[in-house]
């Protein structure tokens, strides 16, 4: 059987989701069917885009514009309160932001911000793409929408900051999804009907969450970004939700519908899921 290419995230937020894959015996279907790449997101979509991964975990804004693409069920990188590594930092108040630097890491963060100015903020803002360096970022700008790793690095005791999650869910009473696992329709020719890609995907998630895995986790990342062991887990556990639920689905719908409506993203082709069970499209 071919293998299949997998583009995955070099985020701490991945972590759980790619346990199987890192951590199992290598014999495991985990381990033996699939070939893995890391990147940043937007670099995720790009690769299902031209072809040169099979399955990628993209950012939600990317099904706007990838065609042909299966959603793998209930696994998502999404939020029910604030994320803590999607932060707009200011040097002023949310009244006063003229120019804002985007860290284009990640197209929906992007599209979020641009929602939430055109919606909520009063619009009318100037947006420049740049680099994720926030002092060189307000530099220049006002504001600096930071994604990631280099987020949860930052001093917020130096800036306002805006939690991006937390806002869209005051705001809408919905929660958020910033990505989740998509593969390209034409792979599944590639798959055997007894790969069960949507339970791989599933159980290596659920293996990653298990307290023991989240203790190795914090353990390994936590000198890597600078933070406590503590500030990994609660992260992990408490700001990062992994579950693609029915809420969570109308939650990115209203996503879509408000990044069309202000231009952020093109209309969003309606939504295919992978059968939990086979390879097969419903």
């Amino acid at each position: 059987m071919k293998r299949l290419r997998i583009s995955a995230i070099s985020y701490l937020n991945t972590a759980p989701l790619m346990w199987d894959f890192e951590h199992r015996d290598a014999c495991s279907e985990a381990r033996s069917d699939f070939d893995i790449a890391y990147t940043i997101p937007s670099a995720c979509a790009a690769c299902l885009d031209k072809g040169s991964a099979d399955i990628g975990i993209i950012p939600a804004a990317a099904y706007a514009s990838i065609p042909d693409l299966a959603i793998l069920p209930g696994v998502a990188i999404a939020s029910r309160r604030a994320v803590r590594s999607i932060l707009l930092v200011s040097k002023m108040p949310m009244e006063k932001i003229q120019t804002v630097a985007l860290d284009s890491s990640s197209m929906t963060s992007v599209a979020l911000t641009k929602i939430l100015f055109a919606k909520w903020w009063e619009g009318g803002r100037t947006f420049t793409a740049m680099a994720p360096d926030i002092k060189q970022m307000l530099a220049t700008h006002d504001a600096g929408l930071v994604i990631g790793d280099p987020a949860l690095k930052i001093d917020r005791s130096r800036y306002i900051t805006y939690d991006l999650a937390e806002e869209w869910i005051r705001l809408t009473g919905k929660p958020f999804v910033f990505a989740f696992w998509a593969v390209r329709q034409a792979a599944l020719n590639d798959v055997p009907r007894d790969l069960d890609l949507a339970t791989i995907f599933q159980e290596s998630r659920d293996h990653g969450l298990l307290p023991q895995n989240l203790d190795r986790i914090a353990r390994e990342w936590a000198p890597r970004l600078g933070l406590s062991q503590g500030e990994v887990k609660s992260y992990l556990t408490e700001n990062i939700h992994y579950s693609l639920e029915p809420d969570c689905l109308e939650g990115m719908q209203l996503f879509y519908q408000y990044a069309h409506e202000y231009g952020a993203l093109p209309s969003t082709p309606p939504l295919c899921f992978l059968d939990a069970a086979k390879a097969a499209l419903i």
